[in-house]
């Protein structure tokens, strides 16, 4: 139909062409113009799917990430075992070279994960320490001996988160009826090891905040002891500048692993460590 008659007139010169060949040009453009779109539209979904790694219903998306707060929201809404399977899809895809039997022996078991969901509030630094104290209640402070053994190790992915998060505790636990708290500087940051060992072997330590590097480093030279552990937070909602956080670096991943399957922490026989481990 022309666009005179669509408005209800009468053409004053009959076409001297055939009108189904116009409408069959018209149809052909309509197709290309759609499929030009359809695809458009594929394009845009794929490069969003990209973003999206989902794992059994929980997803995390440019929507999880809070580059105001620096948090990604996403972990508040896992549970032990959703977190096991995310994290260990992260180790999969960093490990693409192992075998099956070398990546199972480099999974944390979701029974090693302390279920923290119930927690509502942002999992920044201000609330770290309200965090902690809702965990450790029944927790009392160290005895006197053995020295450098902490019931609380946080681990974070840099010295300068490590000393942003002491600042935080320092201030925020005695907030929460922690009285005189004492806490370990366990990062490299402007900090020799020498002088780390020489507090660790000389004090009582109730908290400990390092990187998985140097607190490795500080358990292989016996000075870091987990005589009295009850407990170790991972600081995994924070992300950088570049929306990344301590499972998005293969460089920060693999050491963290290595740090939290150490078998002074499961076990010799890897059957260890129930609830251990707490991602905030």
């Amino acid at each position: 139909m022309s666009d005179s008659e669509a408005g209800g007139g009468v053409p004053l010169i009959e076409p001297a062409f055939d009108s189904t060949l116009t409408s069959k040009k018209r149809k052909r453009g309509d197709e290309t113009e759609v499929d030009a779109e359809t695809k458009k539209a594929l394009r845009k979904a794929k490069r969003k799917e990209k973003k999206r790694l989902k794992v059994k219903g929980t997803a995390i998306d440019e929507d999880d990430l809070d580059q105001e707060l620096r948090v990604n929201h996403a972990f508040e809404r896992m549970d032990n075992q959703l977190l096991a399977d995310y994290i260990n899809s992260r180790t999969r895809h960093y490990g693409k070279e192992l075998s099956s039997v070398e990546l199972e022996d480099r999974f944390i078991p979701g029974r090693a994960i302390r279920n923290t969901s119930s927690w509502t509030k942002p999992r920044t630094l201000e609330n770290l320490a309200a965090f902690l104290h809702k965990q450790t209640k029944k927790l009392k402070p160290t005895p006197a001996t053995p020295t450098g053994a902490p019931h609380t190790i946080i681990v974070t992915s840099s010295g300068i988160r490590a000393a942003d998060a002491f600042r935080a505790l320092r201030s925020g636990l005695p907030e929460q009826g922690m009285k005189n708290p004492s806490v370990a500087k366990l990062f490299a940051k402007h900090l020799k090891v020498d002088e780390q060992v020489a507090q660790l072997t000389r004090f009582k330590t109730d908290f400990g905040v390092g990187t998985p590097d140097r607190l490795s480093l500080l358990l292989d030279q016996k000075a870091l002891s987990t005589a009295n552990l009850k407990q170790i937070v991972i600081d995994v909602s924070y992300i950088d500048q570049k929306k990344r956080g301590i499972l998005d670096m293969r460089e920060l991943h693999e050491p963290l692993i290595k740090l939290l399957l150490r078998k002074e922490f499961m076990g010799e026989d890897k059957y260890g460590g129930n609830d251990l481990l707490l991602f905030y």
